[in-house]
């Protein structure tokens, strides 16, 4: 069996599971900041920014579209606060209008570029291409301790790795400012912290984990992350520490539970295909946010 999973299955699942993990945990703080639509908006601006990348370069290699990705990012942030200020309309409509115009931009962009020779399309920017970052290298477990082997271990793995470690040490080294001002932003300004500066670093964080996950997990998955695993974690308890632990649970159980099911779950019900991947790790979150919400630990009244 581990000549098979190795290879095919292990390397997507990995991926998923820290996807997820990057996603989910600067999402705790977004969604307790009622921000929680930020990780919505940068997993769809970041596609006209990969794109142009693309248009750019000519190419379709990882740093000029991660970086395209990024300043796309950066761009949809400063035009969110442009139209909440200018405008003066909430902040939830300034996202809605801003990263609705920049991904239907994309998309019209995509569909005028010449893109047919590259894998970049508008359903890779959807759903991903979770099921094809497969380890053919590999030869079962052995090859996990082979260095000729894990040279060819997809890039996205590495990538995601490393994201996650910067945004553990992102919300580990700044745990204290992050909690006093996502819970009382004036008391956290009476003790010296930049609140603002903070809040944009935080958006920074999430925009780098939304544009590393995006080429190997879509915009589907990422949008799901951000938001699901911290909504169901908050219903679980009142304690910032235990719904991070929370979160990071949900996430990696959406991942495992979602790639699963959609390889095995059509064969179980006697279909022949199997299912989107990434659609069904986001399905998979949202059951177990309606779970959450209906047997999780009932607290009235609660502000946040």
């Amino acid at each position: 069996m581990g000549n098979e999973f190795v290879p095919l299955s292990l390397p997507p699942l990995l991926i998923g599971c820290l996807a997820a993990l990057a996603c989910a945990l600067p999402g705790n703080f977004l969604l307790l900041r009622r921000q929680a639509l930020i990780g919505d908006a940068i997993s769809h601006v970041v596609l006209p920014g990969i794109v142009v990348g693309f248009l750019v370069t000519g190419t379709s290699s990882t740093w000029p579209m991660m970086l395209g990705a990024a300043a796309a990012a950066v761009v949809a942030v400063a035009l969110i606060q442009l139209v909440h200020r200018v405008g003066r309309i909430e902040p939830g409509a300034a996202m809605g209008v801003v990263f609705t115009t920049l991904f239907a931009a994309g998309v019209l962009l995509l569909e005028q570029s010449d893109t047919s020779n590259v894998h970049l399309d508008v359903e890779h920017a959807l759903y991903g291409n979770l099921e094809s970052l497969i380890w053919l290298d590999a030869t079962g477990w052995s090859s996990l301790l082979d260095p000729a082997a894990l040279v060819w271990l997809p890039p996205e793995l590495t990538r995601m790795a490393v994201v996650l470690v910067l945004v553990m040490l992102f919300i580990g080294l700044l745990w204290r400012p992050l909690a006093i001002s996502t819970f009382d932003e004036g008391f956290a300004r009476t003790l010296g912290i930049r609140v603002g500066p903070l809040g944009l670093a935080l958006v920074i964080v999430s925009a780098i984990a939304a544009v590393a996950a995006f080429d190997a997990v879509g915009s589907i998955i990422v949008i799901a992350m951000f938001i699901c695993p911290p909504a169901a974690a908050r219903m679980m308890t009142d304690r910032l520490l235990v719904q991070v632990g929370w979160s990071a649970l949900f996430a990696v159980a959406s991942a495992i539970i979602g790639y699963v099911l959609a390889g095995y779950g059509p064969l179980w019900l006697g279909y022949s295909d199997s299912v989107s991947a990434a659609g069904m790790i986001a399905t998979v979150s949202g059951l177990i946010l309606a779970v959450a919400a209906m047997f999780g630990p009932v607290r009235k009244g609660r502000a946040a």
